[in-house]
């Protein structure tokens, strides 16, 4: 049987990284996206069984001809992952409207194109699965989260009516919130004084995202949170 197919968006050094190793272990040929070709190159060559694509996930039509590229050389997505962030922090006077805005498009859009592309080919097939990674901005607006949490909000609101839209064809759409500061080299720089288990384990989140998108049909969630267990919530 051919290996099917995963998409994952915002494929960088930390969570992008870490599932896209989880679902080539799973079995899954996994199309990597990002603006950074280098990095996906070099990822592409470290794990078999994937393929960088480059894609501002921004551009509507370079997303939709790299998804077309994806499905005509493998095969449609059966799951797709957008975990592609746009982020600013400070409080809304602080902001740049336009980089709030170029979030908007990141964090939302993004979602609503790679949902409308994915949707067809998995309503023929009866299955498939949608999960969106996020974090708790999206069920709080900090005042120094003005430039990320409102667009983080519409993603998640988003992603849940895709979800009402999309469950009954068979189709599992689900935000996975990440209540934590991910082990990454420039986290720890930054934090360098944090205990070990302050920090939330890229390979753990993508452990979860896979068993999200295979969970059975009979008990699908949507709302899904992931903390370390020393997290104040």
């Amino acid at each position: 049987m051919t290996a099917p197919v995963c998409l994952v968006t915002g494929v960088g050094p930390g969570t992008g990284a870490a599932l896209v190793r989880r679902f080539a272990a799973g079995g899954y040929r996994v199309a990597m996206l990002a603006r950074n070709a280098e990095r996906l190159e070099a990822l592409a060559a470290e794990v078999p069984g994937t393929a960088a694509h480059p894609c501002d996930v921004v551009d509507v039509e370079q997303l939709r001809g790299t998804y077309e590229r994806i499905r005509s050389a493998w095969a449609a997505p059966e799951v797709v992952i957008h975990n592609a962030v746009g982020g600013a922090f400070g409080d809304f006077q602080q902001i740049d409207p336009e980089v709030l805005r170029q979030n908007f498009e990141v964090n939302t859009m993004a979602l609503l194109q790679l949902g409308r592309l994915a949707a067809p080919d998995m309503e023929k097939a009866g299955k498939g699965a949608i999960v969106c990674t996020g974090n708790t901005s999206a069920y709080r607006g900090k005042a120094s989260f003005a430039g990320f949490a409102p667009t983080k909000a519409a993603q998640r609101i988003l992603a849940e009516s895709m979800a009402r839209s999309l469950g009954p064809k068979g189709i599992h759409v689900a935000f996975v919130a990440i209540d934590a500061v991910i082990d990454l080299a420039w986290t720890r720089k930054r934090m360098p004084d944090a205990p070990d288990e302050f920090f939330c384990k890229p390979e753990d989140i993508a452990e979860e995202c896979w068993h999200v998108a295979h969970q059975a049909r009979s008990a699908w969630s949507f709302n899904v949170e992931i903390r370390p267990f020393g997290e104040t919530w």
